[in-house]
């Protein structure tokens, strides 16, 4: 490990991706083939699945005296081979050794989300590591390879090696900013937004903001949310702008008295009512649900890069954040603003020196209600 790497270990925060590149020079991060383009996010890296699936009988977490591997051949059932492409079916769980691997510090750790098409997709993806206890989270001092267990919910998908479901953050500590610190970045620089697009003070609690459901429509449009189809066809994921949205979706319009009775286990595509925005000196997390709130459920905790809602000369205006919702067990009523999930800030360790939606392209960087990239959207 180099003299520079050693003096990130005084640095508290999410890594950016100057940090990360100079991980991998340093083989902090490892990867068995060259960097793809884009793959390095300003705080954050796309994980890429490597040759093979294995078809298990269900997730696990290896525990603290095995190895992923050999949980594999105890619970195994078939091989996918997917370097040109495989079928993953829906509701099978799969272990997919990943192309990149570690060598962590004892300050660094590793936490991962998934990507915002994966979420879209209802693909549930999880990190796991050998020996490991949790997860989506690599300890401080790990040093090895990476899976991903990989279950299609909703849609039966063709994955390929190289295709990228879930992104690595990395951090020093884990300092997100309290409420004080949350108000007083809104009153430099505004986080939440009404629907009109002006500042709105935020509703603190929980140590992040919180936002609520849209059930009014947006940009003029009657449609409000987006039902899976259950009997839909394979879903290739590198064909982009390509599938017709009824063949896979439901469009569910503005409801007459501004609620909506969600089926038990149906998955739902849905939009914040207000608008958010990440300054480029922190990341941020949408943390999915609140226990207390009964059956309902944003399935997946979504991850926001530095600059997401900002513009080039630094203004913060605002964009939505996309729901991936279900209800369990039983119908449950959702009414128009009503609290959904929260929002989580955190300081990077420096500055970006990319920022999301305005170095990088992005096909969600000013999204309303908006489906998957694979899909064929109007307007």
């Amino acid at each position: 490990m180099t003299d520079a790497l050693q003096l990130h270990n005084t640095a508290t925060g999410v890594w950016t991706s100057a940090q990360i590149h100079e991980a991998f020079e340093t083989g902090v991060l490892k990867t068995e083939e060259a960097l793809a383009e884009e793959q390095v996010q300003p705080a954050s890296i796309d994980l890429r699945l490597g040759k093979t699936a294995y078809r298990v009988r269900a997730g696990f977490l290896p525990g603290k005296n095995k190895s992923v591997m050999t949980r594999v051949s105890e619970l195994g059932m078939h091989e996918v081979s997917i370097e040109e492409g495989g079928v993953l079916e829906k509701g099978a769980v799969y272990i997919i050794p990943l192309l990149e691997s570690v060598d962590l510090p004892d300050f660094l750790e590793g936490v991962i989300s998934p990507k915002s098409s994966t979420g879209r997709l209802d693909i549930l993806t999880r990190l796991i590591t050998d020996k490991g206890t949790t997860f989506d989270r690599i300890p401080k001092g790990y040093t090895g390879p990476l899976f991903v267990e990989v279950t299609p919910l909703t849609f039966s998908i063709v994955a390929r090696t190289g295709d990228r479901l879930n992104q690595l953050r990395l951090r020093t500590g884990f300092t997100p900013l309290s409420e004080a610190e949350m108000l007083n970045l809104h009153e430099k620089t505004s986080l939440i937004f009404n629907e009109a697009g002006e500042p709105e003070t935020p509703v603190l609690e929980q140590g992040g903001i919180w936002m609520s459901v849209d059930l009014e429509g947006i940009d003029g449009s009657d449609i409000v949310a987006y039902r899976a189809r259950k009997h839909a066809p394979v879903l290739d994921l590198r064909k982009i702008n390509h599938y017709n949205v009824n063949d896979f979706w439901e469009p569910i319009t503005k409801p007459h008295d501004g609620s909506l009775i969600l089926n038990p286990e149906d998955f739902y595509i849905m939009v914040s009512r207000e608008k958010v925005s990440v300054p480029g000196h922190t990341s941020c997390e949408m943390m999915p649900y609140e226990t207390t709130a009964g059956e309902l459920r944003v399935h997946y905790a979504g991850f926001f890069d530095p600059g997401f809602g900002m513009t080039k000369d630094g203004s913060s205006v605002g964009v939505r954040g996309v729901l991936e919702v279900r209800s369990h067990d039983v119908p449950f009523v959702l009414e128009h603003g009503q609290k959904i999930c929260r929002m989580v800030y955190e300081p990077l360790a420096q500055t970006p020196d990319i920022l999301y939606g305005i170095d990088l392209s992005s096909n969600y960087a000013s999204q309303g209600l908006k489906l998957a990239k694979q899909f064929k959207m109007e307007g």
